[in-house]
């Protein structure tokens, strides 16, 4: 059987996209379970963009890249697509509608809900709401958005090999709301929200309080841990594990992989930027690719 074919896209050419998704592309490891391709401008096409600025260009040009790869995905001429990082404002100012990869891939593929999950073997989180403010998050938190969240991550965890995920809801508020004492979007939202996906079949509980279910999903009790906001959910991983998780996009319809870091201005063109977790990121892709999981 031929390796999957996986695009690593070199997210801002001004970070340390490119180098990490070369050395990953040249990796024993990568190599061994896929074939790489590279999307974005090419070592000599690069010479214009300063290592640690971004500029606008070098946003049009990372979004190419991300739209050429996802559309070869699309299109069965990838297996998988693993981006490097992008930088979000450098999108604003060159006039690109989306966040971030999140909002790009869901709108050039049509998936109606996605999801970000961060990937390592011990944890596993899925985000409710991802890039927003965070004054805005508990308008976002609908009953709705929960169960479509809680639905997806149960649908997509079997590609994994967790054949009956066991799903954990944290509660938004210090101790999951105290019983109303400290907010009440917990008995309004959170809780309603669990309960229609138990009634569907879904092996989900909570909300639990965010500052013990992180612990006890390591100790083996959960497969996953929905988060009800961006950091709550990633603070825990990149303690655990920064440099090793895999972000990947759920409910697409292709495969999506990426790093769990940004661009790195700062060590831009040092060439000491560790590649881990874009290795790391290509290898799930190519694990996926391999061994798909229908859902019908």
């Amino acid at each position: 059987m031929p390796l999957p074919r996986i695009g690593l896209t070199i997210g801002d050419p001004s970070g340390i996209g490119p180098e990490i998704a070369e050395k990953a592309a040249s990796d024993s490891r990568v190599l061994a379970v896929c074939e790489p391709v590279l999307y974005g401008p090419s070592g000599s096409e690069r010479r214009g963009y300063h290592p640690g600025v971004g500029v606008v260009e070098g946003g049009r040009v990372s979004f190419e890249a991300v739209k050429a790869a996802t559309l070869d995905a699309m299109e069965g001429r990838l297996d998988a697509i693993s981006t490097a990082p992008i930088n979000k404002g450098v999108w604003a100012a060159a006039g690109l509608s989306w966040r971030g990869h999140t909002d790009l891939l869901a709108s050039l593929t049509g998936a109606p809900h996605v999801a970000m999950m961060f990937y390592t073997e011990r944890l596993r989180v899925v985000l409710a709401t991802v890039h927003v403010p965070i004054a805005e998050v508990p308008t976002l938190l609908t009953r709705e958005r929960l169960r479509r969240t809680i639905k997806l991550a149960a649908t997509e965890l079997p590609r994994f090999g967790i054949a009956t995920p066991r799903l954990a809801l944290a509660g938004l508020n210090p101790h999951a709301g105290e019983d109303g004492l400290i907010g009440e979007e917990e008995a309004t939202v959170l809780a309603p929200a669990v309960a229609s996906c138990r009634s569907s079949g879904i092996d989900v509980c909570g909300p639990l309080p965010g500052d013990t279910v992180f612990v006890r999903a390591l100790n083996g009790e959960f497969d996953a841990v929905v988060a009800c906001y961006h950091d709550q959910g990633l603070i825990p991983i990149k303690i655990l594990a920064f440099g090793q998780a895999v972000n990947v996009t759920l409910g697409l319809p292709i495969i999506r992989t990426s790093v769990d870091h940004g661009t790195a201005y700062d060590i831009a063109g040092t060439n000491t930027a560790d590649p881990s977790s874009m290795v790391e990121a290509v290898c799930l892709a190519a694990r996926l690719a391999s061994a798909p999981v229908s859902h019908d």
